[in-house]
């Protein structure tokens, strides 16, 4: 899919913000989205604030979110195998559903606290 054809595509429909980033970042998710198949544009969101810095959101359809977060995090799992940081053979470890990751230093499995493991203090976000 081309950028023309996915301008096309999006034109008269409901778009919603999947992904907020700088603008490389955006170009990028949206070139993965378009090889893909996804219509996707990037937009410059405006902030009204003067010491704001600019900021720019993938928008897609509500129907292809799904898809994009698929995207997503096989692009997050390919740069950790890229890193060395997942064993060869080894599989990533899905998310429960009805529960935590465990930390990867300490092994609790509780609700981040400010973006850190609440037990051992771990930045995780």
């Amino acid at each position: 899919m081309t950028p023309h054809d996915a301008e096309k595509a999006l034109a008269d429909t409901e778009v919603v913000p999947c992904v907020e980033a700088t603008l490389a970042d955006a170009r990028k998710l949206v070139e993965a989205c378009l090889a893909e198949g996804v219509p996707a544009l990037v937009h410059r969101e405006a902030c009204s604030k003067p010491s704001c810095s600019p900021k720019f959101q993938v928008l897609v359809r509500p129907e292809d979110t799904p898809r994009v977060a698929s995207l997503l995090q096989q692009r997050w799992v390919d740069s950790l195998q890229r890193e060395g940081l997942v064993p060869e053979g080894q599989a990533m470890q899905a998310v429960p559903e009805d529960g935590e990751l465990p930390c990867p230093a300490c092994g609790t499995a509780a609700p981040l606290l400010r973006g850190a493991c609440s037990d051992c203090g771990l930045q995780l976000e």
